[in-house]
C-alpha cells in the first residue's frame, strides 16, 4: 500500500528557490599568481622563515658590522690576544664575554686588568691586536661577495648553455654535452692551482676557479627542463607564428624555469662559501692581511688550544650561513614544486 502522507503538507509551505545570476561567476577562493602562491607556502615553512631572518641579519651585519665596534682595522700589538669582553654582560658568569681567559692549567687570566686596557673588544683580538669583531664582518662581506659573484656567473653561463643545448638538440646537444663531461672530470682543486700559478691568489682567481666548472650542474638541470617544455603547445604555437629560436628560448621557455633556476642558485651559494673558506684555509685563497671566513678560521686553528675564541666565532658564523642557505633552499624547492600545493 502506497504511503500518501506527503499530501498532508500544503503548498504554501514550499517556496521556489531563487537563482541569482550574479553569483554564477563568484570565486570562493581568491585568485593567486604563481609568486603569491609560492610565498604563501614559504610562509608555512617555519625553518625557511627563520633562516630568511637570520640571513637578513647576517647581510646587514656584513654591511654595517665593521663600523660598529669603533676600533680601527689596523694592528695594535699592545692589545694582542685579548679575550672577548662586552661591558653590558660582563657580570654574567656563564657567558664568555667577561674579558677573562682560562689557560691549560686552569688558571684564570685577566689580560685587560694586567695591561690596564680600558677598551673592550667584543670578540677579542688576534695576535697582531686587530679587532676580531671588525675582521669577522669584513670576512663575511668578502666571502659573500665571492660566493654571489661566482653564483651569478654560474647562473648566466649555465642557463644559457643548458637552454641552447636542450632546445636545438641533435648534433649541437651531443657536442655541448661532451664538453660538459670533460669539464666535470677535472677536479676543482686542480683548476684552482693552475689559476694561482697564472694569477695572484685573491678574489679574482677564486671567483674564476668557482665559475669555470660551477655552471655545469645548472646547465644540466636547465637542459633537462627545456627538453620537457620545448614540445609543449605554447612553444610550438610561438614557433608556428614565426618566432625565432632565441626568442622562444628567452621569452617563453626560461620564464617557466624561474623556480628551478632560483632553487639551484640557492644551493650553489653555500657550496661557493664553503669552497672559498676551504681554499683560504689551506693557503690557496685570500692572503693576509685580507680577511675572509676561511682565513679567520685558519688563524684560529693555529692557536685553538690557547685562544679558542678565535676559531669559535668564525666557525659559528660560517655554520649559520651554510645551514640557513640550505634550509631556505629546501623551503623554496617545496614552494615552487606544483606537487606540494594544498
Amino acid at each position: 500500500m502506497v504511503n500518501n502522507s506527503n499530501k498532508k503538507f500544503p503548498k504554501e509551505m514550499f517556496q521556489k528557490a531563487q537563482y541569482d545570476e550574479s553569483l554564477a561567476e563568484k570565486i570562493e577562493k581568491p585568485s593567486l599568481s604563481f609568486w603569491q602562491d609560492a610565498w604563501l607556502r614559504v610562509r608555512k615553512n617555519k625553518a625557511a622563515i627563520v633562516s630568511l631572518v637570520i640571513l637578513t641579519l647576517l647581510f646587514i651585519m656584513a654591511l654595517i658590522g665593521p663600523y660598529l665596534s669603533g676600533h680601527p682595522t689596523g694592528q695594535n700589538v699592545a692589545h694582542s690576544n685579548l679575550p672577548p669582553k662586552i661591558e653590558a654582560i660582563s657580570d654574567v658568569s656563564w657567558l664568555p664575554f667577561d674579558g677573562t681567559l682560562t689557560n691549560r692549567n686552569g688558571v684564570t687570566l685577566t689580560p685587560y686588568e694586567d695591561r690596564q686596557i680600558e677598551e673592550s673588544y667584543w670578540f677579542g683580538t688576534d695576535s697582531l691586536g686587530r679587532d676580531l669583531f671588525t675582521r669577522l664582518w669584513e670576512g663575511v662581506r668578502i666571502s659573500l661577495l665571492i660566493a654571489f659573484l661566482a653564483t651569478a656567473i654560474d647562473m648566466v653561463i649555465g642557463v644559457s648553455y643548458g637552454a641552447i643545448s636542450g632546445y636545438f638538440g641533435g648534433r649541437v646537444d651531443n657536442i655541448m654535452q661532451r664538453i660538459i663531461e670533460i669539464l666535470s672530470g677535472i677536479p676543482n682543486l686542480v683548476i684552482v692551482i693552475l689559476l694561482i700559478l697564472v694569477l695572484e691568489p685573491g678574489i679574482l682567481s677564486i671567483t674564476l676557479a668557482l665559475a669555470i666548472t660551477g655552471w655545469v650542474t645548472m646547465a644540466r638541470v636547465v637542459r633537462g627542463q627545456v627538453l620537457k617544455l620545448k614540445n609543449q603547445e605554447f612553444a610550438l604555437a610561438s614557433k608556428t607564428l614565426g618566432a625565432r629560436d632565441f626568442r622562444i628560448i628567452y621569452k617563453h621557455l626560461l620564464p617557466n624555469l624561474v623556480g628551478v633556476i632560483i632553487i639551484n642558485t640557492m644551493f650553489t651559494i653555500p657550496n661557493a662559501i664553503f669552497f672559498e673558506a676551504f681554499l683560504s684555509f689551506i693557503g690557496l685563497g685570500l692572503q693576509p692581511p685580507d680577511a675572509s671566513l676561511g682565513t679567520l678560521i685558519e688563524d684560529g686553528f693555529k692557536v685553538i688550544l690557547l685562544y679558542p675564541y678565535m676559531l669559535l666565532v668564525p666557525a659559528v658564523v660560517i655554520s649559520l650561513l651554510m645551514i640557513t642557505f640550505n634550509l631556505l633552499a629546501d623551503g623554496l624547492r617545496d614552494a615552487f614544486d606544483p606537487k606540494m600545493r594544498d
